[in-house]
């Protein structure tokens, strides 16, 4: 464990007026960020490269939306989840839920079952296109995925009777997003994410 990234993990957290993790769940994203670092050097898990902005970037936001899903989800998607972001994030955070990781690239779909290993989660990884599942999910989770239009509407059909539709995007770029869903969601008001004014979640509800 590094107590310098811990501490400034929680520290982020708190800065962001939100609750510090306890000691097994900071243990699991310190065991993550280990990995990505690892891993980013030999092949393209994620642009920003460095401790501090993964921390800043990435963690604290998928922590933020890991802690903002409704209570009462049984199963997850993360629809194109590269790096496991926000798929792992959700799991450490919210063990209740069944997540599964789709990601059709091999290597980030290795990387995954490598995280998935090493943290010793209960987490499934899907090694292909998450369009070819036969089956739907409480919620599917969109964050940061090519193609972005597209693949919501791709996901928005993987969506269960009653389930959730949840987009970490722009404030710019939700008008577009929610047409892409379809007209079967109702959409709460977003939730801003930490870190920018502009990054938001935003929750749809299938009718």
């Amino acid at each position: 464990m590094n107590p310098t990234a811990a501490e400034r993990l929680n520290v982020l957290l708190v800065q962001a007026g939100m609750e510090p993790l306890p000691p097994e769940q900071l243990t699991g994203f310190l065991a993550y960020l280990s990995l990505i670092l690892r891993w980013n050097a030999r092949t393209n898990l994620t642009a920003i490269r460095d401790e501090e902005g993964i921390l800043a970037r990435h963690f604290l936001e998928c922590i933020a939306c890991a802690r903002a899903l409704p209570a009462g989800i049984a199963t997850l998607l993360d629809f194109g989840s590269g790096a496991g972001l926000p798929g792992i994030p959700i799991a450490l955070c919210r063990p209740e839920i069944a997540v599964t990781l789709a990601e059709s690239q091999g290597k980030k779909a290795a990387f995954l079952r490598e995280v998935v290993r090493t943290l010793g989660l209960g987490v499934e990884v899907h090694a292909s296109r998450a369009e070819v599942l036969g089956t739907s999910f409480d919620t599917v989770v969109l964050r940061a995925v090519d193609k972005m239009p597209e693949a919501v509407a791709a996901a928005a059909r993987l969506v269960s009777a009653a389930g959730w539709l949840a987009l970490m995007t722009t404030h710019a770029d939700l008008a577009d997003l929610h047409r892409a869903a379809g007209g079967d969601f109702s959409w709460e008001t977003p939730v801003a994410l930490p870190g920018s004014d502009q990054r938001i979640l935003s929750l749809g509800r299938r009718a």
